[in-house]
C-alpha cells in the first residue's frame, strides 16, 4: 500500500507518503509563523496559515509526478477522548475528505497524539510494538501525559492516561523560558543550544505525585535565575534538567505501578539531547528519531496502511 498522511497540528503543516513495500516514509512540513515576543497562536490563525500552506506541501511532496495512493490517514483531533478538539485539524479532515471524494480512496481518521506514537515506533524499528501493551510518553507543548497504550484492531490503540501535568506542558515550559531569554517561538531548539553551552549540571527539587507533575515551579525559578543575572546558558541547562528529572521520577512511577513494560517516548520536548540522555542513562527506552518527534504526519500515514491491511 502507498498512503498519504496529513495532520495541521496548532504549529507545524505536514503531509508524508508512506510505502509499505519498502518501509519508506517521505514527508514535508512547515512550522506556523508567530511573530516576536509572542508564545503561541491563535486558533484562529493557525487554520489560515494552514489553509494557506497544506496544498504547496503536498505539491511538494509528490513532486510533480502522478502518483495513485491507497488510502489517505488523517489527524482530525488531539486525542483518542470524548470532546478532544481542536478547530486546526478541520483543514487537514477537509482536504483528506476532498481528496478522498476526488479519487473514491478511503480515508482514515485518527488522533494527533496516536500519530505521534505510531511516528515513534516506526522511525524506531520498532513496530512490533503495535501488538503488545507499552507506556508512552506524549510531551510537547500541547500535551505533557504518560500513558499505558495498548493495541486496538478499531482505533489503532487504546491508550490511558496515568500520569500528566497539572498545569503547564513541558513545551510550554520551554518557550516560556525561551521567550524570557529573548529566543524565537517555537524555542525548543535555540534552547537546547543555550543549555548545551553550559559548564552546569542540575540536580533541581520538582514536584511528581502519583505520577502526576507540576511544572509552573520551573517558569517562576527561571525567572529568579534570570532576575538575579545568571548566564542564559545555565539558565537554559536548568529548564531542561527539571523537565528531565521530572520524566525520570514519572517514569519510576510508572514501572513501579505496572511493570517492566516498554517504555517510548514522543513529542518535540522528547527530541532533546539533554532530557533524552538522561532517560537513556536509567531507562531501556524507545524514542522517536527527532524528525518524527516533532509534530508530522508519518505516524497517520503508517496507521492508515495498517489500517488498511488489516481491514482489507
Amino acid at each position: 500500500m502507498l498512503t498519504l498522511g496529513i495532520d495541521t497540528s496548532n504549529y507545524t503543516t505536514s503531509c508524508a507518503l508512506y510505502s509499505s513495500e519498502s518501509g519508506e516514509v517521505i514527508q514535508q512540513k512547515l512550522l506556523l509563523p508567530v511573530k516576536e515576543g509572542e508564545k503561541g497562536l491563535r486558533q484562529s490563525d493557525a487554520v489560515f496559515h494552514h489553509t494557506a500552506r497544506l496544498w504547496p506541501l503536498v505539491e511538494e511532496l509528490f513532486g510533480g509526478k502522478k502518483i495513485t495512493v491507497d488510502a489517505i490517514g488523517v489527524s482530525e483531533k488531539p486525542r483518542d477522548a470524548e470532546g478532544s478538539y481542536m478547530p486546526c485539524f478541520l483543514v487537514g479532515v477537509n482536504a483528506a475528505k476532498c481528496i478522498g471524494a476526488a479519487t473514491g480512496k478511503p480515508v482514515l481518521g485518527f488522533s494527533h497524539q496516536s500519530g505521534h506514537i505510531m511516528a515513534a515506533l516506526y522511525s524506531a524499528g520498532r513496530l512490533d510494538l503495535k501488538d503488545k501493551k507499552f507506556i508512552a510518553f506524549h510531551v510537547s507543548g500541547g500535551t505533557t501525559e504518560m500513558l499505558l497504550v495498548s493495541p486496538n484492531a478499531e482505533r489503532a490503540f487504546d491508550i490511558e492516561i496515568i500520569g500528566e501535568t497539572l498545569d503547564l506542558n513541558g513545551g510550554q515550559a520551554v518557550d516560556r523560558a525561551g521567550v524570557m531569554l529573548g529566543l524565537k517561538f517555537p524555542c525548543g531548539k535555540e534552547l537546547e543550544k543555550l543549555a548545551l553551552a553550559s559548564e552546569k549540571t542540575f540536580n533541581p527539587k520538582i514536584c511528581v505525585k502519583d505520577g502526576n507533575c507540576s511544572l509552573s515551579g520551573l517558569e517562576n525559578q527561571c525567572a529568579a535565575m534570570n532576575k538575579k543575572g545568571e548566564s542564559a546558558e545555565d539558565i537554559s541547562r536548568f529548564c531542561l534538567d527539571f523537565i528531565g528529572k521530572t520524566i525520570e521520577k514519572m517514569t519510576e512511577s510508572a514501572l513501579e505501578r505496572y511493570g517492566d513494560l516498554p517504555l517510548v517516548y514522543a513529542g518535540g520536548v522528547m527530541s532533546n539531547s539533554i532530557i533524552r540522555k538522561r532517560i537513556e542513562s536509567k531507562f531501556n527506552a524507545v524514542f522517536a528519531k527527532p524528525e518524527f518527534s516533532c509534530d508530522n504526519a508519518a505516524g497517520v500515514a503508517v496507521l492508515a496502511t495498517l489500517k488498511g491491511e488489516t481491514d482489507g
